[in-house]
């Protein structure tokens, strides 16, 4: 039986360390799920870039810091294969801002309440015993993008429903090219719900989430 475990992780390392999702604890969480497989929020084409050169930083669509820091060197060292799984069309993700169609007022109050929400999600990390990997944080978490779906439904299609149906079918391609192994799933912890959602009906697999009860 294949294993699919997630976890939901922040891409700031201040708020990693408020916390407490440091990267040493994401290092120990991997560690401890004993990955085959890791399946990261990286785009394709950026993981493509950082093969040819790993030095090369800065530039549109780079991974999040935890992989440049943590996951990819903890791959090479471990001999887990990596396969990217995010999907991001760059040229046009700016075009697709939900708050793009309102005037400069209307952004700034949008902005405060999208940050009033943040803090929501933030204020149940202590509900868990990882942070920020609870029925508590993905409750408040799939209020927001419903939110932001009333907001502008257009781009809640596109960077959100699309993106995740991208992002489900590449794992279920690794999961068919590594039938029988332990994947890990390792993204922005607001993917949590929508990954657990799209694999839970999978059969003959075993999925945990959280990777801690």
């Amino acid at each position: 039986m294949t294993t699919i475990g997630i976890l939901g992780v922040v891409h700031d390392n201040e708020l990693r360390r408020k916390y407490n999702l440091s990267l040493e604890f994401i290092k120990e969480l991997i560690l401890e799920f004993n990955p085959d497989v890791i399946c990261g929020e990286v785009l394709p084409n950026s993981w493509e870039q950082y093969n040819k050169d790993s030095t090369h930083r800065g530039y549109w669509g780079e991974p999040a810091s935890e992989y440049w820091d943590l996951i990819f060197p903890l791959c090479e060292e471990e001999k887990y294969e990596f396969v990217p799984v995010d999907w991001v069309e760059l040229d046009v993700w700016m075009d697709f801002d939900p708050f793009n169609s309102y005037d400069e007022h209307q952004r700034q109050e949008l902005n405060v309440e999208l940050e009033q929400w943040f803090q929501r999600q933030l204020s149940t990390w202590d509900s868990s015993a990882i942070p920020l990997n609870s029925l508590e944080y993905d409750t408040i978490t799939k209020q927001k993008y419903e939110w932001l779906e009333r907001i502008n439904p257009q781009a809640h299609l596109f960077r959100w429903v699309c993106r995740h149906l991208i992002m489900i079918q590449r794992i279920k391609n690794a999961m068919k090219k590594h039938s029988g192994k332990r994947i890990l799933c390792i993204v922005g912890a607001d993917h949590n719900h929508a990954l657990y959602e799209g694999l839970i009906a999978e059969k003959e697999i075993q999925l945990v989430y959280p990777l801690r009860k």
